[in-house]
């Protein structure tokens, strides 16, 4: 497979963090029939957590949360990064940011035990181009 690098949009969605709130959340977009990339939850204070959606059709995601009357935080660019696992690929892709000025101010990352993985990385918006440059050789 090698590496694959794709631009990503994400919305942030704020719940209140009891049991179920995702599984309700997800549950409404797959019956919308949203493909997701990726999802993330984290506790955002005592009784709030913030949902991370990586839709695979902005526009349909949008849809659905204007029938949901679910508010959205975005769309905010990222990069998805996907492709066989070895060592030090996540030490690469850093070091190709590093070198070309990019901080990434925030990642999150999983590989299946079958060795491939895929990893979110979070830049500042003005530097989601010069960081999808200085990636393109890595990718397939």
């Amino acid at each position: 497979m090698a590496i694959r690098i794709r631009r990503a949009d994400y919305f942030y969605a704020t719940v209140r963090d009891r049991p179920g709130e995702a599984f309700r959340l997800l549950s409404r977009l797959a019956e919308g029939r949203l493909n997701l990339l990726a999802f993330g939850a984290v506790p955002i204070g005592p009784d709030s957590a913030q949902l991370t959606i990586f839709p695979d059709d902005v526009g349909r995601l949008e849809a659905l949360a204007r029938e949901a009357k679910l508010e959205l935080d975005g769309p905010h660019p990222a990069i998805l990064v996907h492709g066989d696992d070895r060592l030090g690929a996540l030490a690469e892709i850093h070091e190709r940011l590093y070198e070309s000025g990019v901080n990434v101010f925030a990642s999150s990352g999983v590989t299946d035990g079958k060795q491939c993985f895929g990893y979110v990385l979070y830049v500042k918006p003005t530097n989601i181009d010069e960081a999808l440059r200085a990636l393109r050789p890595l990718g397939a």
